[in-house]
């Protein structure tokens, strides 16, 4: 993957983004969709990804693609594939509430390699390159340093159509609100991600995401020296519908609280 690439798909993001801001006083209610419960649909989300997709199927023709919309079928055996979220945070795009975002990402085999975010509103192009360091907006950006939990600010997503682990997700809340100076939840995880990699938020955990909602977002936390697993502790984060991201420093103790509630009963 080439530099050259990243910055083909900043622009891609930052035009499609600029796209879907036309629109925000446009979309009327008759235009929203309902794909299931409480996951909601508009033409601006569609046609955001098929600019998307025609952008992106010159610069590797052999790729394949996930895409939320499924504006393009999924090739299993190609190499390459553009994990894509047309705008994270449609919920919010269409409340006018604003944190939503374009996110794109690319996989290699089985690992990401390149990671482009474009938070619309406040026009932050985050963007990674697998080795190569993550920026924000042409400045690199890295994970806070803060090791204390009880100092730490952190990120989640309420569970809102899964609520099987509706509980677990209230112990997990009621402990880190007693133990942190406070919990966000904005409604993006790509962008709850990104701000983790430039150290706005310490650590973030969800649950019920899909691949287009983190792989972009992924590449940038690891190039910004962040770590991240499933609620296991392992690495089953991209397709495995559940997420925590951290500094390193913060790791143990915020990962130990994820774990311990929400992980996978242990059997001896």
């Amino acid at each position: 993957m080439s530099n050259k690439l990243l910055m083909q798909v900043c622009d891609i993001a930052k035009a499609v983004g600029n796209f879907i801001q036309t629109q925000a006083s446009l979309v009327q209610e008759i235009d929203i969709e309902t794909k299931w419960n409480n996951n909601f649909v508009s033409y601006v989300d569609k046609q955001a990804e098929a600019k998307i997709v025609q952008a992106l199927m010159p610069l590797l023709p052999n790729a394949s693609f996930i895409a939320e919309e499924e504006t393009v079928q999924t090739d299993k055996t190609c190499r390459y594939k553009w994990i894509i979220d047309p705008l994270d945070g449609t919920t919010n795009f269409l409340r006018k509430v604003p944190c939503y975002a374009v996110s794109i990402g690319l996989m290699d085999g089985q690992e990401m390699v390149l990671g482009v975010v474009y938070e619309i509103n406040r026009q932050e192009c985050f963007y990674a390159l697998k080795g190569g360091g993550a920026f924000l907006n042409g400045k690199p950006i890295r994970v806070s340093n803060t090791s204390n939990l009880q100092k730490s600010l952190l990120a989640t997503g309420f569970p809102y159509y899964n609520f099987e682990v509706f509980m677990a997700y209230q112990q997990v809340l009621q402990y880190f609100m007693q133990h942190t100076t406070g919990l966000r939840r904005l409604g993006a995880a790509s962008v709850d991600l990104c701000y983790v990699a430039c150290g706005i938020f310490d650590g973030f955990w969800e649950h019920s995401l899909h691949a287009w909602d983190v792989a972009a977002a992924c590449v940038i936390v690891k190039e910004a020296g962040g770590v991240i697993c499933d609620f296991d502790g392992q690495n089953n984060y991209i397709f495995g519908q559940e997420i925590v991201a951290s500094n390193p420093y913060l790791q143990q103790a915020f990962f130990a609280v994820i774990t311990q509630h929400l992980g996978k009963p242990k059997t001896a």
